[in-house]
């Protein structure tokens, strides 16, 4: 695994429109998890409020799951509206392609431009349905060596796929791994998933996790659950 030795892998989902319940996520899980996402769910309905009001639950690193996807001057645009939050990571999608991905690079330089390769709750049947010409596996491979190559830093991928996209980039690039399910956990809406240990023995620096920590009933269990996943992959 490629993390700094002091560096959690786990980066907590925070999929709720609720501002409190989020804040008590994070309070429950911040001696363990260091890096939480916000996503288009609680941006579009709290914006920069919302952002404000987790970061006084202390120092950790955003990750901004917008996914832009759009014309590369929409991009560059929507990207600096967004620069002044400071996110570690803000996501876009690589089908964009490499002019988009780039133009998100460009106008935020100090930003990790996240590129989204090939949503974990398509199905190879999906792909194939909405025009994708190839599988998942070489499909996401293209798609991050595209946008490693527009100067994406980190890359988002279904566990599936990244040993194929570790062996093409190398070890340098961040692999985000969502679609990682503990053992016994439902699937919900992800269709191609791994478990955390299984992910980071496949490259992923980083796991996205949520309803598997989120769903539980007290900040206690919400602890226990993440250190039981740490457990787990060490």
């Amino acid at each position: 695994m490629s993390v700094a030795s002091n560096e959690s892998p786990i980066i907590l989902a925070l999929d709720t429109q609720d501002i409190e319940k989020a804040a008590q996520w994070i309070r429950a899980t911040n001696t363990v998890v260091k890096t939480f996402k916000v996503g288009l769910e609680f941006y579009l309905t709290h914006g920069r409020v919302g952002i404000d009001r987790l970061g006084e639950e202390g120092d950790f690193d955003l990750f901004l799951d917008l996914k832009l996807h759009d014309i590369p001057n929409t991009v560059s645009s929507a990207t600096k509206a967004v620069a002044s939050i400071k996110p570690r990571f803000l996501t876009v999608h690589a089908s964009g392609g490499a002019d988009m991905v780039s133009a998100a690079v460009q106008a935020a330089p100090d930003i990790d431009i996240t590129a989204v390769t090939v949503l974990t709750s398509l199905s190879k049947d999906s792909l194939l349905e909405i025009g994708f010409a190839q599988e998942p596996l070489e499909s996401a491979v293209k798609l991050a060596k595209l946008s490693l190559g527009a100067g994406a830093r980190a890359i988002v991928t279904s566990p599936l796929e990244v040993g194929a996209i570790r062996a093409a980039v190398g070890a340098k690039p961040i692999i985000i791994t969502p679609g990682v399910r503990t053992v016994g956990s439902p699937l919900g809406d992800q269709t191609r998933v791994l478990t955390p240990k299984d992910a980071i023995a496949e490259g992923s620096n980083f796991l996205v996790i949520g309803r598997p920590i989120t769903s539980l009933e007290t900040s206690a269990l919400m602890l226990s659950k993440a250190l039981e996943i740490m457990d787990s992959i060490y």
